[in-house]
């Protein structure tokens, strides 16, 4: 059975309850979300053909440590960078490294943030230079099952309804939905419950209520959606080669429907997309 309790009192380690979070954790938040928010901004003049993914991680380390902000991922059970960065095929959890960018790559970059004791999660894709027409549409496909998914959270709602959205619209637009990782509840705590499915149905899934903070952060296919994960342990990659993608944004279901915390402030949500 679900329970729910009130964040201000939760110890702080994923009990497998719910936070309902009030005011002063929006506002924690809504800041360490837009700090996250505003270094994918200042990427996307970064990332060009010739650059490595190592470049861009040093400078999402150095931009977290300039606003007073730890990246989340930093020896994260392991893991020894500020970001993922995943290229082409690479669903989530790539390494960065010091191989250049090629003209035609498609890169999603994921950030967490910790300010003041509260993490900020959010990814976008970034096309490097000129990419080829089903690499643009993949993208197209994975924004838009993004903000489907945001479109449908509002609360007495179950969280199936998210998934249900997301799958519905990539299999009408002919790629598939991963199914192996999800996104999930976010706040003081790096990852929390509840697990949030990009598939399903709506029926599923526990119930949303005002107070939940949680990301949405759907990978979409072009071909199949089986994934394995390579022996670093970290990457994962689709076991057909075909072009994955993703777009993550934080969100908190308030009275109404709900708050995106990580929109870019300089509305660069989808960069190189047209408009």
């Amino acid at each position: 059975m679900v329970t729910y309790l009130d964040a201000a009192t939760a110890p702080l380690r994923n009990t497998g309850q719910i936070r309902l979070y009030g005011e002063e954790g929006f506002a924690g938040m809504r800041k360490a979300c837009d700090l996250t928010a505003r270094c994918l901004d200042e990427l996307v003049s970064m990332v060009r053909p010739g650059v490595t993914t190592e470049t861009i991680d040093r400078f999402v380390f150095e931009f977290g440590m300039d606003h007073g902000a730890l990246p989340a991922t930093l020896n994260y059970r392991g893991y020894t960078k500020s970001s993922c960065t995943s290229i082409n095929h690479v669903v989530c959890h790539g390494i960065p490294d010091n191989k250049p960018l090629k003209d035609g790559d498609i890169v999603n970059i994921d950030v967490t943030y910790i300010l003041d004791g509260w993490h900020g999660d959010s990814s976008r894709m970034y096309p490097v230079g000129t990419i080829k027409r089903a690499a643009e549409r993949l993208l197209e496909v994975t924004y838009e099952c993004l903000m489907r998914g945001i479109a449908a959270i509002k609360p007495g709602a179950r969280t199936g309804v998210i998934g249900a959205a997301i799958q519905t619209y990539a299999e009408a637009e002919r790629c598939s939905v991963v199914r192996d990782f999800c996104g999930h509840g976010v706040g003081q705590l790096f990852h929390d419950a509840p697990n949030i499915l990009h598939y399903g149905t709506a029926s599923e899934g526990v119930e949303m209520r005002p107070g939940m903070i949680f990301t949405v952060e759907p990978m979409i296919n072009l071909g199949r959606p089986h994934v394995k994960v390579l022996s670093d342990g970290w990457t994962a990659v689709t076991r057909d080669r075909s072009l994955s993608a993703q777009y993550e944004h934080t969100i908190g279901v308030t009275d109404t429907g709900c708050e995106i915390f990580t929109l870019s402030p300089k509305k660069l949500d989808r960069p190189g997309l047209p408009a």
